[in-house]
């Protein structure tokens, strides 16, 4: 058993690493867009085009979406000893890929139809040229719709089958081939481009998985045995609730896309540049952390080992908010130089920094409760409660609504009141997710709450004492870019040392410990 689990954790910190190497793929793409398109109309009608199709391709089929996670469940407990596909694993495959396959070129070709019904109705505020242009983008990523279902099949399979790397790998190819067609397009002033090469690299993402797939005995063959397939329909009864509990999160964003079409040009693409610089170093965060956590999570709740639970839940959610609030610190007083920095060039310019600042600064108060959220959802999943989370997503849709309303147009807050809400909304889930825990699992709070209080108040000492400086260091003068790298290395390194000084200085639990294994490492 010991084995299993060594080989499980170094499984999922190598999963990690490669998101890591995904991400930073990811985060080069979106700083070539905005080199090249800015935050403008353009860039506005890409991103809301793209919703849809990326719903498809990075919501429902990868990895950790409804479709890798129904294959998972019913082809992992099919295969042999000798990790191959066999005929009666072929016959299953190809029902599922066929229904897929149909169901979801219905719906590629009705997107493609309907593009400007579909455009008119997200963007109902916005100008009619906003509207035509994400119409065309739309139709040329309409396949994506398509590749989306049949790709999380793909990954799902692979991942039976103990092929870790490559499901987590091929996301790389759809940002790099975004990449190199821009820099060859140079001069795309429409977008078109960008929308081209997104399909084309979400189809060299599909490719990317059948070789392996057919190294391991899977052949493509058209097949219908639907009726009276036990194993079909154990597929589909986990993949509609999955489904539903993966789409509800989407409905919230097409909400903020109908608010922000009624403000200025470009406040989408400010919205989603400010998200994917959130994702970058959260995303990672809770990824290194969490992936390890959710089997061990699943194992003990199987034991009946609630007690161990609540001490790696403790454990686990205060390290994840102790390294949280000095991201929260940096990205308050530092992101107007770092969006500056890293994407200020090109048709990039300082309005469009400025309307990222405002969106990222409202959206990183949502970091603390994102972190909390998404550990204590491990727990319901552990416990195989998927429905309690789905519930309070679900409710949390008409709260949305309600703050947009609310924020956008009676306190005209526009971009800043699109992410505020999204950050409440985000605090909304994970207090309601923390109090039904307890029909579960009774959680030990008071630990996790104390050394919270600790790091707070060590992150607001630290916090004012950084504002002060990142003040004090505006007075100097130094060319632009060389004056941004220096006050970042500086505030960044200073916020560090205030923060784990301030920590140990009021005892902390986790910083203690970890001051504990370094010494004994050294």
């Amino acid at each position: 058993m010991k084995n299993e689990e060594g080989s499980l954790l170094k499984a999922a910190w190598l999963i990690a690493l490669v998101t890591i190497a995904s991400k930073l793929i990811g985060f080069i793409r979106d700083m070539v867009v905005a080199n090249f398109y800015g935050a403008t109309m353009v860039s506005d009608a890409y991103f809301y085009a793209l919703q849809i199709p990326s719903l498809a391709i990075i919501i429902l089929g990868g990895v950790g979406g409804p479709f890798h996670s129904a294959v998972v469940a019913v082809f992992s407990k099919l295969i042999g000893d000798d990790n191959r596909a066999d005929e009666k694993i072929n016959r299953l495959y190809n029902t599922f890929l066929t229904v897929v396959f149909l169901f979801f070129a219905f719906l590629a070709v009705a997107g493609f139809l309907f593009a400007d019904k579909i455009m008119g109705i997200i963007i109902s505020a916005g100008s009619p040229e906003l509207v035509n242009l994400a119409s065309q983008h739309f139709k040329i990523m309409s396949p994506i719709i398509l590749i989306g279902g049949i790709i999380g099949i793909f990954y799902g399979l692979l991942v039976s089958h103990k092929q870790y790397i490559l499901p987590n790998l091929s996301p790389m190819v759809l940002s790099l081939v975004v990449i190199v067609s821009i820099f060859i397009a140079n001069n795309d002033k429409s977008g078109i481009v960008l929308a081209l090469a997104t399909t084309v690299g979400a189809c060299c993402q599909l490719l990317l998985q059948i070789p392996k797939l057919r190294q391991i005995g899977y052949r493509i063959r058209p097949n219908f045995e639907i009726i009276n397939n036990p194993q079909f329909k154990n597929i589909m009864e986990l993949l509609f609730p999955a489904i539903l509990s993966s789409t509800i999160g989407q409905i919230g964003i097409y909400i903020d896309m109908f608010f922000s079409s009624a403000l200025k040009e470009g406040a989408w693409t400010s919205v989603v540049f400010a998200n994917r610089i959130f994702q970058f170093p959260v995303g990672i965060l809770v990824t290194a952390f969490l992936v390890p956590l959710f089997p061990l999570f699943s194992k003990l709740a199987g034991e009946g080992k609630h007690k161990e639970i609540r001490e790696y839940f403790n454990k686990g959610v205060g390290v994840l908010l102790f390294a949280s609030i000095p991201m929260v610190i940096l990205i308050l007083t530092l992101a107007k130089d770092g969006i500056s920095l890293v994407f200020e060039r090109g048709a990039f310019d300082s309005n469009a920094v400025l309307m990222v600042t405002e969106a990222l600064c409202f959206l990183s108060f949502s970091i603390l409760p994102y972190v909390f959220r998404d550990s204590i959802t491990r727990v319901y999943y552990a416990f195989n409660d998927s429905k309690t989370p789905f519930l309070i997503a679900s409710s949390s849709i008409v709260l949305k609504a309600f703050l947009n309303w609310l924020l956008i147009l009676k306190f005209n807050m526009g971009i800043a009141g699109i992410t505020l809400s999204t950050s409440l909304v985000t605090l909304f889930n994970a207090v309601m997710l923390g109090l039904f825990i307890f029909k579960r699992i009774k959680p030990d709070y008071l630990p996790l709450f104390k050394n919270f209080g600790k790091m707070l108040f060590s992150g607001i000492l630290t916090f004012g004492i950084c504002l002060i400086s990142g003040n004090l260091f505006n007075n100097i003068i130094l060319p632009k870019y060389v004056f941004e790298t220096v006050k970042i290395l500086v505030i960044t390194i200073e916020c560090f040392i205030l923060y784990t000084g301030l920590n140990l200085a009021f005892k902390m639990e986790y910083m203690n410990e970890l001051v504990k294994r370094l010494k004994r490492q050294s």
